[in-house]
This record gives C-alpha cells, structure tokens and sequence, in this order.
C-alpha cells in the first residue's frame, strides 16, 4: 500500500465499509467505544484508558492478555474515535521497510496537514529488539502514537526503554456474561447481525455457547450464525436455536493454552504447586488442561522428575525410580493409552510423602559462594598425596590419622569431615514424613 496516495489512507474518514459476506464476529466488530463489551477494569467510569479516549489526550499504550480478548477491536475504536490518521501493522508480516515507511507517513501528516499518527502494530512481541529499538525515537518524539498489541508478557517478550515509554493496559478473556450479551446484540441487529433471519435461542442454548467457548467471542458469534443458517424456519418465519443445535455449532472446546507464552507458565505453576500441596484432583485438572491444549508429555515429565527429588526427596526415595519408568512406558506405548502412565505419575507425586530437605545443597552452594571453600582437613587428604609429602619433607602422614568406619560397630565412628571453621555447621535438616524418619533418626543418633 502507498502510504501516501490520499486513497489509500487508513484514517477512519476513508475505512472501507465490512462486506456483508463477512463472518458474523467481523461484522458485528463494535465501531465506537460505547459498542465495546467487556474490560470495565480499563474502561469503565473514570478509569484511566477510558479517560484518555474520551479526553483525545491518548499516549502510546500496550494492551496485553489472551487471544480473542479483543485487543486489535479496541484499537480500531480508539482510531474511529481520536481524531488521526491510523496506520495498521502486523509484526508477523511487516518489517524494518514497513516501519520506515509508518514513520514517513506521520512525519508527512505532521509537517503537511497537521495532524497526528496512531500506529498500531499487531503481535509486536514478533519483532526482535532491533526492530523494537526502532520505534524509540518516534515514540520518545511524539511523532508517531503506538498502540501495541501482545499475547505475551510484555515484561518478557518487550525491551525496557520501551515498555518504560508506554502505558500497559492488560486485557481478560470476555466473561459469560458479556459473551451473552453480544448473542443477544447479535441476534437483534438487523444491519450487520442476524435481525433479518428472526432468530429466536434458548437461554440454555446461548449459556452453552457463552460458556463452552471459554472467552473466544470469535467462537461465539460464528458458531451463533451457523447455528442461525441452519435453523429450521418455523411457520412464522422464525429461527429457532436449541441446545442440541448449539452443541452442533461448536464442536469443540476452545483451551487458552500457549505452549511458548504466559499460559504455559502459569498453568505449569498451577500443576506444581497442586502436587506440592498433594490435592490429587488438582493436579490431574491441570495437567489434563496442559496436554489438551498442545503441551508436550516430555515437559510434564521432566517437572515430575524434578518435583521427585525437590519435593518427596528422602520422604520416598523410589518415586523418581518409578516416574522414570512411566516415562519409558509412555514412550513405547505412546498415546491415547499413554495418558495411564501420565496420570499414574501424577496419583503417585500427588500423594506421596513430601520432604524438600535435598534444599541443604542450595544452601550450602550459597555458603560456599558468600564464603569460599575452606582447606581439606589433613585427616581427609588423599592418602598418596600424603604419604609422598610425608616421605620427602619427615613431617607425619595424617592420613593415617583417619579413621575406616567399616572397621567400626555399626560401620560408624565419631570422626570430623567438615574444615576446622565449620565442624559444628550444619544445614540439612531431615523431613517427618515416609520413609525419611528412619534416616533423620540415625541422624539424630549420630548427632548426639
């Protein structure tokens, strides 16, 4: 596109209408900010994003949350209603070139016409740091007015100084209830909805749909107008939408899970902390939600066989011997049957005695980092070493002064191992439950 062909501009004046062969969710896409449903925690009276519409005093601003939250919808609204020229880029297909040209644009429209520049760029997590470094300047000048939208974590997936330009507004997945409402709007209007076929749905119907597309308005309003398309027409020349015609319409669950973004994280942390807090349902709840939603059965297990030794430990030393074989089994097995071996992993972690004593190494490579390693006492010195050093400067041979436990009652002898400045440290400190008790009692009976 020419940027600078009057034509072709992308301010609101000169939009092009939305065909009317469009899916239902296009069409029915809210042109002003009174039409848009949803994230009252941004929008409502008085708060900040609403006021900086309503003012026309808009910064450059970064909305963030899930797909289908309604992120580039609402910065199509703030263009219908801030008076500026909007330029649209997606970060998946445009580059360095296409920002060059968007900053020559606003400098024109500046310079020549007096007017300001809103750049929306569309996934802009997609663009590397160069890329990102790029906009700065035109940020920090108040050429261009950038409005960025992300799936990701911008803390993660944006540099600093841009973040640091930028309002972040977070947007949530649309609820029940406004999914419900856009039915009803939906079914009602008759210049961009289904107001023409008469439509008539069950309250059960449209809870159904509301609910079963877990947030995806997308989801909703397309599986609405099949639904709608389908319908028998009944004497008066109405459609009826019943619940077993919803459940045709949508045939299957939206998961909000993104193997690569903030979903996984969180939805992996849901799944540790459920097994540390040994509540079996959870666990297996969200790891079912993980796999259902793309997750790789290696990551499961690799956090199982993790969660084996920080978080049963010495409580039941066999666990990780028997994640470890599920694992092998999943994998010669494979999958649907494969989900036995998951959730047999997951029963067993869920339940087991927990102990998070394996802690004492961190603690003590933190010691070692603050304080340094001390010398070897003598006695532990290796014995050739010392024996060589004793024959050729007379001095004694310390190793000899070490004592064999084997050659002990119960194979144990009272005898130092730690450097003469921490002989009396300790760090590990042994759990109460499963099989670690009979080890923290030999402990203590060493101890005293």
């Amino acid at each position: 596109m020419d940027l600078f062909n009057e034509s072709d501009s992308s301010s609101k004046k000169d939009k092009p209408g939305v065909s009317a062969w469009a899916p239902l969710a296009t069409r029915m896409r809210p042109r002003n900010i009174d039409e848009y449903v949803g994230q009252s925690h941004i929008l409502g009276e008085g708060k900040l994003l609403r006021k900086m519409i309503d003012t026309g005093v808009l910064g450059s601003v970064i909305f963030y949350g899930p797909p289908s939250a309604g992120k580039t919808t609402l910065a199509n609204v703030i263009s219908a209603e801030i008076d500026a020229d909007f330029i649209i880029l997606n970060a998946v297909l445009d580059g360095t070139k296409d920002l060059k040209e968007a900053v020559a644009k606003a400098d024109y429209n500046q310079k020549h016409k007096n007017r300001r520049t809103l750049l929306f760029v569309d996934e802009i997590h997609r663009w590397n740091k160069a890329q990102q470094d790029a906009l700065l300047p035109h940020v920090e000048s108040g050429l261009i007015t950038l409005i960025g939208a992300t799936t990701e974590n911008p803390f993660y997936s944006l540099v600093g100084p841009l973040l640091s330009r930028c309002q972040l507004f977070e947007l949530h997945s649309f609820s029940i209830d406004d999914l419900q409402f856009m039915i009803d709007r939906a079914v009602q209007d008759s210049e961009r909805g289904l107001g023409s076929l008469h439509v008539q749905i069950d309250d059960k119907a449209k809870f159904f749909l509301a609910e079963f597309a877990g947030g995806d308005i997308r989801q909703v309003l397309n599986a609405l107008e099949i639904a709608a398309r389908t319908a028998p027409v009944l004497e008066n020349g109405s459609r009826r939408i019943d619940f077993n015609l919803a459940q045709e319409s949508i045939q299957k669950r939206t998961t909000k899970y993104d193997r690569t973004g903030d979903q996984h994280y969180h939805y992996a942390s849901a799944f540790i902390k459920s097994l540390r807090g040994s509540d079996v349902d959870a666990a297996l709840y969200w790891v079912s939600a993980m796999l259902s939603g793309g997750e790789d059965p290696n990551f499961v297990f690799r956090r199982l066989l993790i969660f084996c030794s920080e978080d049963i430990g010495m409580a039941d030393p066999n666990v990780i011997a028997t994640v470890n074989a599920l694992q092998d089994s999943f994998h010669k097995v494979g999958m649907p049957e494969g989900w036995y071996f998951i959730s047999h992993a997951v029963i067993y972690c869920a339940l087991a005695p927990k102990s998070n004593s394996t802690k004492a190494i961190f603690e003590i490579a933190s010691h070692i980092e603050k304080n340094g390693v001390k010398q070897v006492p003598e006695h532990l010195k290796d014995k050739t070493a010392n024996a060589l050093k004793a024959r050729y400067t007379g001095d004694v041979n310390y190793s000899d002064e070490y004592l064999y436990p084997h050659e002990f009652p119960n194979h144990w002898v009272n005898q130092q191992y730690l450097p003469d400045e921490l002989k009396n440290k300790t760090w590990f400190e042994g759990g109460t439950e499963g099989f670690e008790t009979r080890y923290v009692e030999r402990l203590r009976k060493i101890r005293s």
